[in-house]
């Protein structure tokens, strides 16, 4: 009888470690829980009404995706993308995105155009709504979907992995006011992949990877105290 409970049971706790882990992915990944935060098994135990076990293994499970680090005594924060693993993520999705044109355009279909259009039209909703967690949600969702247009599953996992560290990178080098990309590159993109032009669809693509690069604040890296010197001269008692 115990057995069957347990059979019975296994299946209850994966559903919802995977609930646990979707949560916390998304709060990550829109900006709700920002780079640095702490993430205390005991609150987060409490918070979803688990055990800190099962809170322990979703960490586990964050951190081998780099969005959590796992730390000695100081327990897990949200993952801090370095200037180098910024740079490389997007270095990492040009190249993969690029050589994923072709096969994009050999497979695409007016319905496929239709819905990046759709994505585009909620990702412009929630820019003027300043929803910035729908705004990452829907910029993530684009470029995932035109990858996935190819129907190379494998390359599509990657481009979602990487837009997710993506996210990360521009909760901790973006300016504040930016969420997602911009949604004329997106029209952009979407009007070279109706023509079929490949060469400038694969120029647009590397163009807007780099102005994403190019609008982190990448000067703020090594500022571990400000200088207190500076900013309170002449109010040192004598």
């Amino acid at each position: 009888m115990n057995n069957i409970n347990a059979l019975q049971t296994a299946p209850d706790l994966h559903d919802k470690d995977e609930t646990i882990f979707q949560a916390l992915m998304t709060a990550i990944v829109e900006h709700q829980l920002l780079p640095g935060s702490k993430l205390p098994e005991e609150a987060l135990a409490e918070v979803f009404g688990v055990s800190r076990t099962g809170i322990r293994k979703v960490l586990q499970r964050l951190a081998a995706v780099q969005m959590v680090t796992l730390t000695p005594k100081r327990g897990a924060h949200v993952a801090s993308p370095t200037v180098e693993e910024a740079r490389h993520i997007f270095r990492t999705r040009a190249l993969l995105e690029v050589a994923n044109l072709p096969d994009v355009l050999a497979h695409c279909q007016p319905p496929h155009l239709a819905a990046l259009e759709a994505i585009i039209r909620q990702e412009q909703q929630a820019h003027e709504a300043y929803d910035g967690p729908a705004a990452i949600r829907h910029s993530a969702s684009f470029h995932i979907q035109l990858q996935a247009i190819s129907g190379n599953q494998v390359l599509t996992e990657m481009v979602t992995s990487l837009s997710q560290r993506s996210s990360l990178v521009i909760a901790t080098w973006g300016a504040p006011w930016r969420q997602g990309c911009r949604c004329n590159d997106h029209e952009q993109l979407v009007d070279l992949l109706r023509q079929k032009a490949l060469q400038p669809l694969s120029d647009a693509l590397m163009h807007h990877f780099e102005h994403i690069v190019a609008s982190l604040c990448f000067e703020r890296a090594g500022e571990c105290l400000p200088d207190f010197a500076r900013l309170f001269a002449g109010h040192k008692e004598s």
